[in-house]
């Protein structure tokens, strides 16, 4: 009997701990989608989390009951009512990497069925995880807005250098004239 009652504390501890790590992914995650993946095969699942680790972000399977209980006061609880079935959670920091992982990878994939999720306060249903996809990542806006400052400067830079090599040129010009 006491090794059942050490047995039920330590599933408790467990499950505990889980509910703090799920509260941690729904309060710190820019996006947070919920799918179904009944019928996925061990090598689908590897997949889709190399998939996603390759774009920096995570996929975690969590019993609803769960994940329920993490979502209760978090700004994305609105999910909770996708929580139902066989589901699966696929999350980053990057408002865009996640949506975008799973849109990928349903497009290949039936059984892998995208439910909605959230974006901070903001719930998101299926169509909003397709719009939330097709955004730019938070490296293509980095990288667009570098662009858009790094050009002026180097247009600066050819107008203040054109007036010298036009001096430049128009001696040169009259210099083999002369000569």
């Amino acid at each position: 009997m006491p090794l059942q009652l050490w047995s039920e504390t330590v599933d408790r501890a467990q499950k505990e701990k889980v509910v703090e790590e799920l509260g941690q992914i729904f309060e710190s995650s820019g996006v947070v989608v919920v799918s179904h993946y009944a019928g996925l095969t061990v090598a689908e699942m590897q997949d889709l989390r190399a998939r996603a680790r390759d774009a920096g972000t995570a996929v975690r399977v969590a019993k609803n009951r769960l994940a329920k209980i993490a979502l209760e006061g978090k700004p994305c609880e609105s999910i909770a009512d996708y929580l139902t079935g066989m589901t699966v959670l696929t999350y980053s920091e990057d408002p865009v990497a996640a949506a975008r992982v799973s849109e990928d990878f349903a497009k290949g994939n039936d059984k892998f069925v995208i439910l909605g999720g959230a974006m901070g306060e903001n719930a998101l249903d299926r169509a909003g995880v397709t719009a939330v996809s097709k955004m730019p990542s938070r490296e293509e806006l980095i990288a667009s807005i570098v662009g858009c400052i790094g050009a002026p400067a180097s247009n600066i830079a050819g107008a203040i250098g054109a007036p010298a090599s036009n001096i430049a040129s128009i001696l040169s010009t009259i210099e083999d004239k002369a000569a």
